[in-house]
């Protein structure tokens, strides 16, 4: 137990350090918080966008903003807290500028097609997330696997904590029929 106590204590120190170095503009120490924190920015961003390749270009677009916005890091919470809110708004504001680009040239019936896939027979809760319609699946996202509450969902999204809960609510009934 002690190691292991001693090893998040090392890892949390060693985090620390590259903050710092990576704030004074050190690349290779930049490089190493993205290699230790891509595979989460990644799950977040696809989770959220229902694409994978749109969430790797998501996740390239949240780690050019971390390395823009690192010197605003203050240190007043954990990093990967400060990080994973960063992430959260810059995937969410990617979203909805890649919905609104391609709105203009796919009709709606076309969208809703795409989505929809019945025929499909997957297996992984990851899966099934993205066949949820957007809206729901940005809420199921943030508020079942990231943990935010419904007044949080409400201000990121602009939008009342009610419809917050039923969306999230309609995800899970679409989860559970997908399910069965």
């Amino acid at each position: 137990m002690t190691t292991k106590l001693s090893k998040d204590c090392e890892s949390k120190v060693d985090e620390q350090l590259l903050v710092a170095q990576a704030q004074q503009g050190d690349k290779a120490a930049f490089q190493q918080l993205y290699l230790r924190h891509q595979g989460r920015v990644y799950a977040l961003c696809y989770r959220l966008s229902g694409q994978s390749q749109l969430a790797e270009e998501i996740a390239q677009d949240c780690f050019v903003r971390l390395w823009q916005k690192l010197p605003l890091f203050r240190g007043d919470s954990q990093f990967t807290t400060w990080m994973h809110a960063l992430v959260v708004r810059q995937a969410l504001n990617s979203v909805k500028q890649h919905k609104s680009f391609w709105a203009r040239f796919l009709p709606i019936e076309a969208s809703q097609a795409q989505s929809s896939g019945k025929e499909h027979n997957y297996d992984g809760l990851d899966k099934l997330i993205v066949r949820l319609p957007e809206r729901a699946r940005i809420i199921f996202v943030l508020h079942a696997i990231e943990g935010y509450q419904h007044n949080e969902i409400a201000k990121l999204l602009n939008l009342a904590p009610g419809t917050s809960k039923a969306q999230y609510h309609r995800a899970r009934n679409l989860l559970k029929e997908m399910l069965s």
